[in-house]
């Protein structure tokens, strides 16, 4: 599993890892049912503090990407793809609202921020294993 991490983006730790694994499952590196590290394993292997692996799986987890089984471990879950479709959309709206704010301040063009979010949508499609 390749992680890309960061340290010196504005983009905090854990926001990367959660992002580094939805990337993975959405590009098929990782599969349904495909165990992750423990907590203490991925902190180590990326040089990261145990707490911050913890807070990103716990929003992985309540984002249905993955489960955490006390026997099993950590695994990926299978896609839901057509479930809380409209919560996800209204989640996605506030997300994107304090991005388009801040492009919006620096007059960034609607077209502009359209390039560029379908640039980033072909290259998280397109990197599939």
């Amino acid at each position: 599993m390749i992680i890309r991490i960061e340290p010196d983006s504005e983009v905090p730790i854990y926001a990367q890892l959660v992002n580094s694994i939805i990337e993975g499952i959405v590009n098929g590196r990782l599969r349904p049912e495909e165990p992750l590290p423990s907590v203490r394993r991925l902190a180590s292997d990326i040089g990261i503090h145990m707490h911050t692996v913890n807070k990103a799986y716990k929003i992985l987890e309540q984002g249905g990407f993955i489960q955490i089984h006390r026997r099993k471990g950590v695994v990926i879950q299978a896609a839901r793809k057509n479930e809380d479709t409209g919560m996800y959309i209204d989640y996605l709206k506030v997300t994107l609202r304090p991005i388009l704010t801040g492009a919006i301040y620096r007059d960034i063009s609607l077209e502009q921020i359209h390039s560029a979010i379908l640039e980033v949508y072909h290259d998280i499609v397109n990197s599939g294993g």
